[in-house]
């Protein structure tokens, strides 16, 4: 009597799933991606144009409500807006985004900008790998995120009008340990739902932005925690 074998295969329904939640991540990682170098260059543009860069500032106002407004709208139009005018807003956000790390590098020596940015993407990558792996619902994090972040919105507001270098810290802290959280939350919850089939073109959009703000507001926090002032 032949010896019966088992095909432990996985069924090619599960592997084209598999293959498209894959391909949407990647979609969303390479946006993510191309966000930040137009962030970035639009930051050494005015580096290098302090008198255009003050110009700018003294709109800072206008800027944060644009900021604001693209966010709202991609988010709230991810089922109705093309891909390409979700890609437009989002690259406009980044561009906006820009204006912030100008100042930013005015603020903060070199080194202490570089030491921030190689340590937010060794973190990034790190936290992005645990969640595409990892078999742990990370779901229940949510109320404790959500709470945290929160938590450093209020007191980043109250830093603005009255400073103090040891709230700054605090917050700094704090805002690691949520935006670490939330890089892993987002990465799990941006698979999941590629997973389920409902990776439309669009969303690659609103997730490459969600992980952006992430990775841009860990950045911000071991800045506050690391960084260096100029004098």
């Amino acid at each position: 009597m032949p010896f019966e074998t088992t095909d432990f295969r996985t069924p090619p329904s599960q592997v084209a799933v598999g293959e498209a939640a894959r391909g949407f991540m990647a979609g969303v990682y390479r946006w993510m991606t191309f966000g930040l170098g137009v962030t970035g260059l639009v930051a050494l543009y005015l580096v290098n144009n302090p008198q255009l860069l003050s110009q700018v500032l003294h709109f800072w106002w206008l800027l944060f409500i644009a900021q604001l407004g693209l966010v709202i709208v991609l988010s709230a139009g991810v089922n109705r807006l093309s891909f390409g005018t979700a890609a437009t807003l989002f690259l406009g956000y980044a561009a906006l985004t820009g204006v912030t790390f100008a100042a930013v590098f005015y603020a903060y020596t070199k080194t202490s900008v570089a030491s921030a940015f190689l340590m937010t993407a060794g973190s990034f990558a790190a936290l992005s790998i645990y969640a595409n792996v990892t078999k742990k619902d990370l779901s229940g994090w949510r109320t404790f995120l959500f709470m945290g972040l929160i938590g450093v919105v209020i007191a980043s507001l109250v830093q603005v009008f009255w400073p103090n270098p040891m709230l700054n810290f605090v917050v700094g802290c704090v805002g690691v340990v949520v935006f670490a959280g939330l890089t892993a939350y987002d990465t799990q919850k941006l698979r999941n739902y590629a997973l389920q089939g409902g990776g439309v073109a669009a969303l690659s959009i609103v997730g490459a932005l969600t992980l952006y703000l992430d990775f841009i507001n860990l950045f911000f926090s071991l800045l506050r925690v690391f960084g260096g002032r100029r004098n």
